[in-house]
C-alpha cells in the first residue's frame, strides 16, 4: 500500500526532507536515522535554523527599550513573529498572543491566574479535565484545587481510546468553573470534539482551556471556530526551536485577569507604594523574553504556511493510516487508542507482548529508529489501560512509508529476540 492508494494527493515528501539537515544523519556505524519521535519534538528545517543564526549574527538586541537600530530591528522581528502566530491560529488580534517557554508554562499561567483576582476559584467550585491529559494539564489544576479548595473531576476514556461523554451534562454542571482538555492526545492520538465540549462548558459559564500541543503542528487550527477561551501550544513540536511557546486568550479575559509574573516590561508605572500594569500582551511577558526563539517560531510558521496546513494534515492522516495498517501484521502488538485513522493524530503508542517498552525502544534504536518509551507524561492514561509504559512511534510532515516499513521490521526483530 502507498500513500497515493489512500486517496489524497500530498506534497513531495522526499523533496521536503531535504529541508531538514538532521534527516541526513547516520547513526550506529552508518545506519540512516529514522526519526519517529516527533510528538516529543519535531526536527527543524534549515530556514528555522538559519533564522536563529541570522538573528544572533545581525540583529541581536533586547527589545522595546532600545532606540538604536539593532533594538528596532529586534523589536520588529519579535512583534512580527507575534503577528504571524496570531494569523496562524486565527486569533482576532496579535495582542492576544502571549509568548511563553512552552505549553506547560501557558497552562500553568492560566491555572495561577484563577487562584486570585476576579475569577478566583473557591471551595465548592469544580475543575473538569480528562483521563487522557498530559501531566502539564493535570498537575496545574491539582495545585489550583489544593490552593483554593475547589474540586477536580475528569472525563473517563472508553476502551477504544475516546472520551466517554455519556455523563457530560452531569460532569459539567453549575459548579464547573473550568474545563481543560487536550485537543489531540500525545499518548492515544485521539482527536477530541472540542466545539461540542466547549459549547456545553459555556452553557454553565465555565472557562474552556485547550492544550493544543499536538494539534497546532498537525492541523489547521482556528481558535474562534473552536470556541475556546484559552489555547496553549509549543514551538518545538511545529518545526520551531525549544524554549518558546504560546498562550492565546480572549482579550476580555486577559484584560480582566491579574498579571502573574512581576518585573520589567509588564509595568506601566512603579512607585514604592504600588504599580500599574502594561496593556496586552506585555502584561504577561515580564522580563527579557525568548526573542531569538520567537523570531525562529515565526520562521517555522512561514515554513508551514508555505506547505499549507491542509496538506500537512492530509499527510499526517495518510501516514498514520499506513502505519495502523502495517502494525496490524506485527504479532502480539496492542495499540493504545483508536486503531482506525478517524479523528486521530500521528502518535501511536503500543505494547509488544511481554517485551518491556524500553527494550523495544532499545532494539529499534539499534536499527537506527528513534521512538519513545515510557509513560510519555501520561501516567494516568497508561493506568487506565492496565500498563505502566508503552512504546510510542510518532510521525510528522517528513515521515515516509519506508520508515514505517523499517519500524515493522524492527518490531519483528524485537519480538524474535525477546519472544
Amino acid at each position: 500500500m502507498t500513500l497515493t492508494d489512500l486517496g489524497v494527493a500530498t506534497y513531495d515528501v522526499e523533496s521536503l526532507r531535504k529541508d531538514f539537515p538532521i534527516l541526513d544523519r547516520r547513526v550506529h556505524d552508518g545506519m540512516p536515522l529514522i526519526y519517529l519521535d516527533s510528538a516529543n519534538t519535531s526536527q527543524k528545517p534549515r530556514a528555522v535554523i538559519d533564522s536563529l543564526v541570522e538573528f544572533y549574527e545581525r540583529h541581536n538586541s533586547n527589545i522595546h527599550r532600545a532606540t538604536h537600530v539593532l533594538g528596532e530591528e529586534a523589536t520588529e522581528a519579535y512583534e512580527g513573529a507575534r503577528m504571524k502566530v496570531a494569523a496562524f491560529i486565527g486569533a482576532p488580534s496579535a495582542d492576544e498572543i502571549i509568548f511563553t517557554k512552552n505549553s506547560s508554562e501557558g497552562l500553568n499561567l492560566v491555572a495561577n491566574l484563577l487562584a486570585w483576582g476576579p475569577r478566583a476559584l473557591k471551595p465548592g467550585d469544580e475543575v473538569v479535565i480528562t483521563e487522557m491529559e498530559h501531566h502539564s494539564n493535570i498537575v496545574p489544576w491539582q495545585l489550583l484545587c489544593e490552593r483554593t479548595g475547589a474540586t477536580l473531576r475528569w472525563f473517563g476514556v472508553t476502551d477504544e481510546g475516546r472520551l466517554d461523554l455519556s455523563t457530560i451534562d452531569e460532569l459539567i454542571n453549575e459548579r464547573t468553573k473550568v474545563v481543560s482538555f487536550v485537543h489531540v492526545s500525545n499518548v492515544l492520538g485521539t482527536l477530541n470534539p472540542v466545539a461540542l465540549i466547549a459549547a456545553r462548558a459555556h452553557t454553565v459559564g465555565a472557562l474552556v482551556v485547550l492544550d493544543a500541543s499536538q494539534s497546532v503542528p498537525q492541523l489547521p487550527v482556528d481558535v474562534q471556530a473552536l470556541g475556546v477561551d484559552f489555547l496553549a501550544f509549543t514551538g518545538h513540536k511545529m518545526c520551531g526551536p525549544t524554549g518558546i511557546g504560546v498562550l492565546w486568550g480572549r482579550r476580555e479575559l486577559l484584560e480582566a485577569l491579574p498579571p502573574f509574573l512581576g518585573g520589567g516590561e509588564m509595568i506601566e508605572t512603579v512607585t514604592m507604594q504600588a504599580s500599574t500594569y502594561a496593556g496586552l500582551p506585555h502584561k504577561y511577558e515580564a522580563g527579557t523574553p525568548p526573542i531569538a526563539e520567537a523570531v525562529a517560531l515565526g520562521a517555522a510558521v512561514d515554513y508551514l504556511n508555505a506547505i499549507g496546513m491542509p496538506a500537512v494534515a492530509a499527510h499526517e492522516r495518510q501516514i498514520t493510516a499506513y502505519a495502523l495498517e502495517a502494525l496490524k501484521g506485527v504479532p502480539d502488538l496492542r495499540i493504545l487508542g483508536p486503531t482506525e485513522p478517524v479523528d486521530r493524530g500521528g502518535a501511536i503508542s503500543f505494547t509488544l507482548g511481554k517485551v518491556h517498552p524500553h527494550d523495544v525502544a532499545q532494539i529499534l534504536d539499534g536499527h537506527g529508529i528513534a521512538v519513545r518509551a515510557g509513560h510519555h507524561c501520561g501516567r494516568p492514561i497508561h493506568q487506565r489501560f492496565g500498563v505502566s509504559a508503552s512504546t510510542r512511534a510518532s510521525f510528522y510532515l517528513y515521515t515516509t512509508p519506508s520508515e514505517i516499513d523499517a519500524l515493522v521490521t524492527g518490531l519483528d526483530a524485537a519480538k524474535r529476540l525477546f519472544g
